[in-house]
């Protein structure tokens, strides 16, 4: 894509990255070109050159009505430890009023796909780098599953957003994972909660990287493997792999935790996708579609006829 000088904005959108660019004092002065970066689903993403810095930077403009929903100081948080573990890139700039958040651009690394996803040393990288986040200090939020669930809940409530017929079967069953998962105890550590394809960045003879700690949080560290198996639509015997590489040996408590929290997964991010639908104006994707099937999908999980055992599991 071509480069655009600051001062040559068209669009509304870039208007938006110079009024960012603008802002970073260090800068003022020195001839600045950016390019947008494809990928953002929620967010404006855009690479930064600017003159006489020995390596370009990556900015993340915050999207509109993101704010109901992500902690943006946290995620810096996050994001800056991630950076000092070496899991993650150096985070350069954070504005803490507007959200917008400056990194190292990665270069030679492209996201992941799906196809990447499918092959075996992939989610064997992804857990080692969980590995690494999760052995570090907690982050000083703890925002569990249940707390990402019930904060949804009020703001579908609030927004009188459209939910599935079937919203109030999968809700019941959502109180009795949330009662049962509660009461066996909560292994709480830092966690990135967000393993789409895009935030697994790979390139050829570097170590793979975990970016967009948008969602991190103290959370169970079960969910963590629970939300990666169950975005990468892995089977029951991969899945039982990944447990025993996750945890060092699959017994019939930890298996049960991921099934559980595969789907409270689907719960969250149904919500979250019905929710979206409301608060984004983007044309291109289709929110509701997808959290209606994330709900349906919750739902068939929790129509297994393991899913009481898995309860009693836990």
């Amino acid at each position: 894509m071509n480069e655009i000088a600051v001062g040559s904005a068209r669009t509304e959108p870039e208007r938006q990255v110079e009024k960012a660019l603008a802002a970073v004092a260090e800068w003022e002065g020195l001839n600045i070109t950016y390019t947008p970066v494809p990928g953002g689903l929620m967010n404006s993403n855009w690479r930064i050159t600017v003159d006489g810095k020995p390596k370009r930077y990556f900015m993340k403009l915050p999207g509109a009505g993101s704010e109901s929903f992500i902690d943006r100081s946290l995620a810096n948080e996050a994001a800056r430890r991630a950076g000092a573990l070496d899991i993650g890139p150096e985070v350069v700039l954070f504005d803490p009023v507007t959200g917008v958040e400056v990194i190292e651009f990665l270069e030679e690394y492209r996201a992941c796909t799906n196809g990447d996803l499918k092959r075996p040393e992939i989610p064997l990288g992804i857990i080692d780098l969980y590995r690494v986040l999760h052995s570090g200090d907690k982050l000083s939020v703890t925002k569990t599953i249940f707390d990402m669930i019930d904060e949804h809940l009020d703001q579908v409530n609030e927004l009188g957003v459209r939910l599935p017929r079937d919203a109030d079967v999968i809700l019941a069953e959502y109180g009795q994972a949330k009662q049962a998962m509660l009461a066996s105890g909560l292994d709480l550590v830092a966690c990135h909660n967000d393993p789409m394809p895009g935030n697994i960045l790979v390139a050829p003879g570097k170590p793979m990287k975990l970016v967009d700690y948008e969602f991190a949080s103290n959370n169970d560290r079960a969910y963590e493997l629970a939300v990666m198996v169950t975005e990468m639509f892995y089977g029951e015997q991969q899945t039982m792999e990944l447990i025993e590489e996750f945890y060092g040996k699959a017994e019939w408590s930890m298996i049960s935790r991921v099934q559980v929290c595969s789907a409270l997964a689907d719960v969250k991010w149904g919500l979250w996708g019905c929710m979206n639908h409301k608060l984004s104006t983007a044309w291109d994707f289709d929110y509701h579609k997808y959290g209606s099937w994330k709900l349906a999908r919750a739902r068939l999980k929790m129509a297994d006829p393991r899913w009481a055992f898995w309860l009693q599991g836990l």
